[in-house]
């Protein structure tokens, strides 16, 4: 009981408890921007710069839903798929096992991710081949997030977006001065709502990876939890007192989530932006061991030579936040998932403690290992965001049987939230539709 307390009411009283979308943005900024947006800028120029502006804003709404059930009710992401209706399969519901096969098909995902950290590193220490780093990265992460706790995950993931941030804007404000520069007709054709057949593929990818991603979305609820949002509310008794705290701290997450927003929707379309300015220009698609090497020349040819290294840093620096935070992310939505299945008990801290730090050292090796087989590292994280588009339709599924069959909105939603919201899941099932017709 000593943990329940009201939420803050002022704006900057609520500022003090962010958290976790920041997190979560380090897993974001990373994949979706670095190597997807840059590498779809790069196939089909400024075209399709919309889905990039669509992707991020929409995603948000089926977030604030999907967190809002787990600050009221304390449920964790798991526990929320397995309330879904439908047959069960050894005692865990279809559900759970659609995530748990999804996710072993998203391992590609953060395995390229991981080829990307160990390029980056490889270019900078030749002597050592580019499979040693890949394991020597997993080796980093997993004993990052086998000693981390939230608060350290936390400030470390808020650093790694800032450097990056600041030089991918002077990477782009510098273009003018370059035969690159961005026309405002540029920036027209890419709201012109159009989409290249030859670029379906890399655009249903990057729509599933950019933004927030559906694993991302099921990860933020994690992150909720440990900020506390779920424990400060306290055990549902149906008084006043706890009402006004749910609406509360819901307020405190969708602050969280919408300064989030505005923090990875326009690094997303600055990366977007140099990828269709520079490397569509140059017909040169990101592809391989020279995926980073071709990434670069979006700042080398804006600011110079000199810049390389910065980019090589900065590279590092924004892919391994992305490995550290989506490693940190996915040994609690295995240990979710491991307890739906019976294999643990999820609510007993010691045993989730324990198999949590095993996952942490099993899951990068497997990523490493992954990449050093495939060698294709942007191919993988496309891959994982044309599976993660199939996961997004799940999560949807679960936030409208959450909202409209189990009633559990404590906060009486206003009409135009309830529009925002069906205007989010309306786009995306209506893109993730047309994409999967598209293309298989």
């Amino acid at each position: 009981m000593e943990k329940i307390k009201f939420a803050p009411e002022t704006f900057r009283e609520r500022l003090k408890h962010l958290g976790p979308s920041l997190i979560l943005s380090a897993a974001i900024v990373g994949s979706g921007e670095l190597i997807a947006t840059t590498t779809l800028g790069a196939k089909a120029g400024f075209v399709c710069f919309w889905i990039i502006l669509v992707s991020c804003v929409v995603k948000v709404m089926i977030q604030l839903e999907f967190g809002k059930h787990t600050v009221s009710t304390g449920e964790t992401s798991m526990q929320i798929m397995s309330k879904l209706p439908g047959p069960k399969l050894r005692n865990t519901r279809w559900s759970v096992w659609l995530v748990f096969v999804i996710m072993i098909f998203k391992l590609l995902q953060v395995g390229g991710i991981v080829g990307g950290v160990a390029i980056t590193l490889n270019m900078v220490f030749p002597v050592i081949s580019v499979p040693v780093f890949a394991f020597l990265v997993a080796a980093l992460g997993a004993v990052l997030v086998y000693q981390g706790y939230y608060q350290s995950l936390e400030k470390l993931s808020l650093v790694m977006i800032a450097f990056f941030t600041v030089f991918t804007f002077s990477s782009l404000y510098f273009l003018k001065y370059t035969n690159y520069q961005i026309s405002f007709g540029n920036i027209l054709e890419g709201l012109s709502l159009k989409l290249p057949k030859a670029a379906l593929a890399f655009a249903f990818g990057a729509f599933g990876i950019t933004g927030v991603g559906a694993d991302e979305i099921i990860h933020y609820n994690y992150w909720c939890l440990e900020k506390g949002y779920a424990s400060f509310v306290g055990p549902r008794d149906d008084s006043a007192a706890w009402k006004d705290r749910v609406k509360g701290w819901v307020k405190v997450m969708q602050l969280d989530a919408f300064l989030a927003m505005l923090i990875y929707t326009t690094v997303t379309a600055a990366f977007y932006l140099l990828g269709a300015a520079v490397l569509h220009h140059q017909a040169n698609l990101p592809e391989g061991y020279q995926m980073i090497e071709v990434l670069s020349s979006m700042f080398t040819e804006s600011l110079g030579s000199w810049s390389k290294t910065f980019f090589l840093a900065g590279s590092f620096t924004i892919l391994f936040s992305t490995v550290f935070a989506a490693l940190a992310a996915w040994t609690r939505q295995f240990a979710d998932i491991f307890g739906q299945m019976g294999w643990i008990d999820f609510s007993d801290m010691a045993q989730r403690k324990k198999l949590i730090a095993r996952l942490a050292w099993i899951l990068p090796f497997l990523w490493a290992f992954l990449f050093v087989y495939i060698k294709l590292p942007m191919i993988m994280v496309i891959s994982g965001g044309i599976v993660g588009s199939f996961l997004l339709i799940l999560v949807i599924w679960a936030v409208i049987f959450n909202k409209y069959f189990r009633k559990n909105d404590v906060e009486k939603s206003t009409t135009l939230y309830n529009i925002l919201l069906w205007i989010s899941i309306i786009a995306i099932l209506s893109f993730c539709f047309y994409g999967i017709v598209k293309l298989f």
